[in-house]
């Protein structure tokens, strides 16, 4: 098998069908085996992607955040089942370890999110908070635990920014600092900080945009219908704001491997899936557990595999340590995808060659479409919809154009519209999304509903 230009030909054909625009790498026991960049920095397509282009890597940044923990344990300034109002006495969930906040098992409000934060005060104040003030946050929200600590797994950016307060406060530095005292030059990461570039500026020409597509264009995430969010948040620390390329990345792989900021006990306790008070670990809908800052499996055939995924608007994020193996594999992206279809199919065949499969043909929507369908009854489908109650996902309307059927949606509460490809007789689909849509006597039917046309 041929991974490096399996790898590139890959890339290169989900770049051409809109599946991926960012930069990629893959090594074997340190040696890069497969690299490249395709796509652009910037909306206005004039600065090229380059392999050295740094990303935003959002929630990969947890690991690090995880290890400035295990650090000052190493130090003695702290203890993973000391709970958290012994540092912070006005914390409002007695009970709640370190250990909690690290695993995302503290109980708490599964709906109570850092956007619920930053983006009130965004909007009505037009500031961006400091990660200080989340504590008087949770305090004015006046909630309850959902459940007691430990009970269940609820992944939160909240943990990891409260874990980041906790550095600053036992280390007495800023976390930007801690963190690059201690973990990044350590592990010659030279192209790594930790930044706020909404808040602060960019300080280089060579860190990639975010972009969202809106309407059709490409539009920067602090410029997009997700500023409020995108700019709000830009003052947290411990759960996003670290800036890199997949050299330093690769540089942080080798770093753990080689114990130059971490040793094999410590990681070996940060990869152990943690187990909920019922005695069984936790593991998501694949299998797979978490530890203190990373996702962990065990493979029958490649051992240990431990990885991170990151996202924001207009960003994917991904990192994956083969540890027994001795292999890494990364991508970022910096732009929605135009095709779901192309992305997934991009992400899926990167892991296959990674794990020494060949990967799936690319598709598109357009490969899997009818190619000449009958629209004899595409008339009688168009119409408004009833919207079923609690859903992300949400067609409001249905109507023609131009001989071909669209749809008018609300998705995680935007309006959104996109065409409906045929896929057999009375079942469409959509670039944007996997899901089916099918229409039967006087309704449609997806995910599980079906609506009546009104």
């Amino acid at each position: 098998m041929d991974k490096k230009l399996l790898m590139e030909s890959l890339a290169r054909a989900s770049y051409e069908k809109g599946g991926f625009n960012g930069v990629w790498l893959y090594a074997e026991k340190g040696e890069i085996v497969s690299k490249g960049a395709y796509g652009w920095v910037d909306a206005e397509n004039t600065l090229p992607m380059q392999e050295d282009t740094i990303f935003e890597m959002a929630s990969i940044t947890k690991m690090f955040t995880a290890t400035a923990i295990m650090l000052l344990v190493r130090e003695g300034k702290l203890s993973v089942d000391d709970e958290y109002v012994k540092y912070f006495p006005e914390f409002p969930y007695e009970c709640v370890t370190i250990k909690h906040l690290l695993t995302h098992t503290s109980g708490m409000p599964e709906d109570l999110g850092t956007d619920d934060w930053v983006e009130p005060i965004w909007e009505n104040e037009h500031r961006i908070p400091p990660c200080s003030e989340i504590i008087r946050f949770l305090i004015d929200s006046g909630r309850e635990l959902d459940c007691a600590p430990g009970e269940r797994f609820e992944y939160s950016d909240i943990h990891y920014c409260l874990l980041a307060n906790l550095v600053e406060k036992l280390s007495g530095e800023k976390f930007e600092d801690y963190l690059k005292k201690n973990v990044l030059e350590p592990s010659g990461m030279k192209d790594s900080a930790i930044l706020h570039t909404r808040r602060d500026g960019r300080p280089s020409s060579r860190i990639a945009r975010n972009m969202v597509l809106e309407d059709g264009e490409y539009v920067p995430s602090d410029l997009s219908k997700d500023a409020s969010y995108v700019c709000g948040s830009d003052g947290l620390n411990g759960c996003d704001y670290l800036y890199t390329t997949v050299f330093d990345m690769l540089a942080w792989d080798r770093a753990l491997r080689e114990e130059k900021v971490l040793t094999r006990e410590e990681q070996a306790v940060m990869f152990t899936p943690v187990k909920l008070n019922s005695g069984e670990d936790y593991a998501d809908e694949d299998g797979d557990g978490y530890g203190f800052g990373w996702g962990v499996k065990r493979d029958e055939e490649h051992g240990l595999i431990v990885s991170h995924s990151g996202g924001m608007p207009g960003l994917n994020t991904w990192f994956e340590r083969y540890v027994d193996e001795d292999k890494v594999l990364i991508f970022f992206f910096n732009r929605d995808f135009t095709d779901m279809r192309a992305c997934g199919g991009f992400w899926d065949g990167m892991m296959a060659i990674a794990n020494d499969d060949e990967p799936e043909p690319l598709v598109t929507i357009e490969d899997v479409m009818v190619k000449d369908p009958d629209r004899s009854d595409w008339e009688s489908f168009c119409g408004k919809y009833e919207r079923p109650e609690d859903e992300e996902f949400m067609i409001d309307e249905v109507f023609m154009k131009d001989g071909e059927l669209y749809a008018n949606a609300v998705i995680e509460g935007d309006e959104e519209t996109f065409r409906l490809y045929p896929l057999s007789e009375n079942e469409f689909g959509r670039k944007g999304g996997f899901l089916k849509l099918a229409f039967a006597e006087g309704c449609i039917k997806y995910d599980e509903n079906t609506c009546k046309k009104l």
